[in-house]
């Protein structure tokens, strides 16, 4: 399913529905058809946000060649995030490799001391496990930040992780410009490259990606999220899931057709409702 939507108003202006998976044929066609609509009522497109799939820049730049395009914010911030959960459960797993075994039974008073400091690494191990989150929230109470000092004493690599994600969040502020938050970016890649296990890990601060999702800094009626048309599509996910008939490409270009109807008509039913509302408040 493609789909444009206005994301001021989240309303659908225009979709496609396919039997394969697209190709950057298919979406160059579709935006010059969307484009041919937008010059015949004399319109001009502002600007594009998207998800971070390689299918859109080439048809963008061909067809809008001076528009923005913005990518998605929650996207690019989602590969982080799981990037740096990963390299939580990675050092998780290296703690557990690296436990003493113990001896069946119950400890002995020699190494009753081997024991418990097997089981202090144990819990220590479980905590990461449990606060795991704490490494990708985006603001953190002072309890949570002790908790996270806690269970990452003796663990550079991981303080280190932290410190990074709440520069990342730091790049989107709106308060900022892109020019501002690329030099931020700059420097925190310097930054990060100095640490080997984590520029291991943060491969991704240094897609291109990072650099067009700060697009929207510039430009206040940018939206910095593809949430408009990410909402309309999870939509269409969860009734498939439901409804059995919905699936095939007839039924899916139907569905959205009708749902494309009801946008455009949402407005007046909004009125109708409201007056039906005041009348029978008056008449009461």
């Amino acid at each position: 399913m493609l789909s444009l939507v206005d994301n001021r108003n989240f309303r659908r202006l225009t979709f496609r529905v396919l039997d394969r998976s697209p190709t950057a044929k298919d979406i160059t066609r579709f935006l010059g058809d969307f484009k041919k609509e937008l010059d015949a009522r004399g319109l001009t497109l502002r600007g594009i946000t998207t998800d971070g799939s390689a299918l859109y820049p080439q048809p963008i730049a061909l067809v809008f060649a001076t528009v923005p395009h913005q990518i998605c914010q929650f996207h690019v911030i989602k590969e982080l995030t799981h990037a740096v959960l990963h390299a939580v459960a990675k050092v998780r797993k290296q703690l557990a490799a690296n436990l003493p075994a113990l001896p069946r039974g119950r400890p002995s008073k020699v190494n009753r001391r081997q024991t418990a400091r097997v089981k202090r690494r144990q819990q220590r191990i479980a905590d990461l496990f449990e606060h795991r989150h704490l490494f990708v929230m985006h603001h953190l109470t002072e309890a949570q930040r002790r908790t996270l000092l806690r269970i990452t004493r003796g663990l550079p690599s991981l303080r280190a992780l932290r410190e990074v994600m709440e520069e990342v969040y730091g790049l989107f502020d709106r308060r900022c410009r892109s020019e501002t938050a690329l030099a931020k970016l700059a420097k925190l890649r310097r930054r990060v490259r100095c640490f080997k296990k984590v520029g291991k890990t943060l491969q991704r601060l240094f897609s291109p990606n990072l650099e067009k999702a700060l697009t929207f800094l510039d430009d206040k009626l940018l939206p910095s999220t593809s949430n408009a048309v990410e909402r309309g599509n999870r939509r269409h996910r969860k009734m498939q899931k439901s409804v059995y008939r919905v699936r095939t490409r007839q039924s899916l270009h139907r569905r959205m057709a009708l749902d494309l109807l009801r946008e455009t008509q949402a407005e007046g039913r909004s009125q109708a409702t409201a007056a039906l509302h005041a009348a029978r408040a008056a008449s009461g």
